[in-house]
């Protein structure tokens, strides 16, 4: 695939920092924002709502190719998503949305079936795309790809305080678990594993602040002549 459009994609494992990269990112250089990674959440929101079993395959594709959503990039830095005209971010956002959409990202048919969806978010003036395969399958010809990772260990961590400020109980151990579920299911699975593409700048933000993982993607996109071109 090749476009005129600038692209940068930022890969990674949940908890890596990624989103809020691409947020700021996107805000940054007034770029459109993709996070792939809600699709999926949205996917195996739709399917179990309409009562599917989420290892159906071929009707768990049909819904992802019908889903009818939206995404707003918010001031909080984060990204709400409308679901048929409603926001259902808090719904998909939480650790069963998860593993709901770590479950139907393995299924090839709904990886095929949202893959030109996600190449569509390609608009001008150009576009961040935050996921776990954006530079190695849906946009391998990207201006610039970035893979963010770090332990499980500091992402459970992460994970435990957005929670808990958001109100919700949680156990520390249990989230570390399912993280690293996820992390073997991602990386392991047989069509668009969670690898770093062989041309991305790969950046551990386990002991990093987020403000300087920022400025080491500024500095990388500065020598390709971004956001100057």
């Amino acid at each position: 695939m090749k476009s005129d459009i600038h692209v940068v994609t930022i890969d990674g494992p949940g908890g890596a920092g990624k989103g809020t990269i691409s947020h700021r990112l996107a805000g940054f250089l007034g770029w459109h924002l993709l996070d792939s990674g809600a699709l999926y959440r949205v996917t195996a929101y739709a399917a179990s709502a309409a009562g599917l079993e989420l290892d159906d395959e071929p009707a768990v594709a049909e819904v992802a190719r019908s889903l009818d959503l939206k995404f707003v990039r918010l001031d909080s830095e984060e990204v709400d998503v409308l679901y048929q005209g409603q926001s259902i971010s808090r719904s998909i956002r939480s650790e069963a949305g998860g593993r709901g959409a770590s479950t139907v990202a393995a299924l090839p048919a709904v990886r095929v079936a949202l893959l030109e969806r996600q190449r569509e978010f390609a608009r001008e003036p150009g576009l961040v795309a935050d996921g776990r395969d954006m530079g190695t399958v849906v946009f391998p010809d990207a201006v610039a790809k970035f893979f963010l990772t770090a332990s499980a260990e500091e992402r459970a961590e992460r994970r435990y305080k957005q929670l808990i400020q958001k109100g919700e109980s949680v156990n520390l151990a249990a989230l570390l678990r399912d993280i690293q579920s996820r992390d073997r299911r991602d990386s392991e699975r047989a069509v668009s594993p969670l690898v770093p593409a062989e041309d991305a700048i790969v950046i551990d933000s386990t002991a990093t602040p987020i403000a300087e993982v920022m400025q080491r993607v500024l500095v990388e996109l500065a020598k390709k002549g971004i956001p100057a071109t």
